[in-house]
């Protein structure tokens, strides 16, 4: 039986991935810790294929948003650090012990629990510090910090071997970042002075600010977004980095058909054609992980021209105006929604501003119906 060809797919480019590492790694001082975020199943790319190579590209730590991810890769590897972001629930702390995982800690209370875990597990645990400075997140409010740093040294068994914080509006207010990055520093300073050994400084959204300059303390940046090809933040110092997607989205053309002026296209006839068109329908919808809020915004590209769509998303196909192009189609053709086509592109930071959404929740709403391929398309 011949293979059925993918009506809605992505492309991951593992090379472009390892590139993209080596890019950023040749941006900051040679002695600066990698840490790895590839919460959110890698933020959609696939948390196991691309764990694997980030495995073999040198990154120093991964850092995730819950044991169950952190579980996932510990099964690749025992080499490898892994924080846990987001907090550890009591159901959850045995696992910390069980797979050699590092929590970030926010409380009194979180300290403590893992103290009795350790305590009754006869082990030592790792633990970062968050600090909040601003994001009103998790984290210890930061004018806080002295019980839980005191609770801290006072731990027979929790290890304090980091600190961090997070910015809550490094791409919009760079004012308020510096505010978040000074405060920040000054309680990293204290920490540091307060326990020996190798403690790592680091900071989300950290590639957004210049944070190697002058006299401070980190030693480690988190990255996310950008090892797969998107800066995002505009204002970040590293965004000049040439960085390369790692991910392609497509689908294929499943129907052509002409149409006559005045007609509705999709629900609620949002869209009334104002003149006789050829419109494609599009193997790919809302189910899919292109958002109904990309209704009348988005284009796609077809044998390299973009194509408007017509009305409103739906679950499982949406509609594009071919008129331009309808000698050159035929149903089955490979249709761009993020990725090249010719000397067209469409980048995921465009799909979103049509999405009315950001890269980050774009990626990760692409559903698991859409076959991964993983592939080395541009090795160099």
């Amino acid at each position: 039986m011949k293979a059925l060809e993918h009506r809605c797919w992505v492309e991951i480019d593992l090379s472009a991935l390892e590139r993209n590492i080596g890019a950023i790694r040749a941006s900051v001082p040679r002695d600066v810790r990698y840490i790895s975020v590839v919460k959110a199943d890698a933020y959609g790319h696939g948390l196991l294929q691309t764990v694997t190579k980030l495995m073999q590209s040198g990154v120093d730590i991964f850092a995730v948003a819950n044991v169950k991810e952190a579980v996932a890769i510990r099964e690749l590897g025992s080499g490898w650090p892994i924080l846990i972001l987001g907090p550890i629930l009591p159901n959850e702390v045995d696992s910390v012990v069980d797979f050699d995982l590092i929590p970030v800690v926010s409380s009194v209370s979180e300290v403590q629990m893992l103290q009795d875990l350790a305590v009754k597990r006869g082990k030592s645990i790792s633990v970062h510090l968050k600090v909040d400075t601003g994001m009103g997140r998790v984290g210890v409010w930061h004018s806080d910090c002295e019980e839980i740093i005191d609770v801290l040294l006072s731990s027979n068994s929790v290890l304090l071997t980091g600190v961090c914080t997070h910015f809550s509006c490094s791409d919009t207010d760079e004012a308020f970042s510096m505010h978040q990055r000074d405060t920040f520093i000054e309680i990293a300073k204290k920490v540091i002075s307060k326990f020996p050994g190798d403690v790592l400084v680091h900071a989300d959204n950290s590639a957004s600010l210049e944070m190697f300059a002058g006299d401070n303390p980190f030693n480690a940046i988190r990255v996310g977004l950008l090892q797969f090809g998107t800066s995002a933040h505009r204002q970040s110092s590293l965004f000049k980095i040439a960085v390369e997607p790692v991910l392609g989205f497509y689908a294929r053309v499943g129907l052509i058909k002409t149409l006559p002026k005045g007609t509705g296209v999709s629900y609620g006839r949002e869209h009334v054609l104002k003149k006789d068109s050829t419109v494609a329908v599009i193997t790919a919808g809302y189910a899919d992980g292109i958002p109904t809020a990309a209704s009348g915004r988005l284009s796609v590209l077809l044998k390299g021209k973009r194509c408007s769509v017509l009305g409103r998303v739906t679950m499982d196909q949406m509609v594009v105006d071919v008129t331009a192009i309808e000698d050159e189609i035929s149903v089955g053709d490979k249709v761009t929604i993020v990725g090249h086509d010719g000397d067209s592109t469409i980048e995921i930071t465009e799909f979103a501003d049509c999405s009315k959404s950001i890269p980050w929740e774009c990626l990760c709403s692409i559903s698991k119906r859409v076959e991964r391929l993983y592939l080395h398309l541009r090795d160099l």
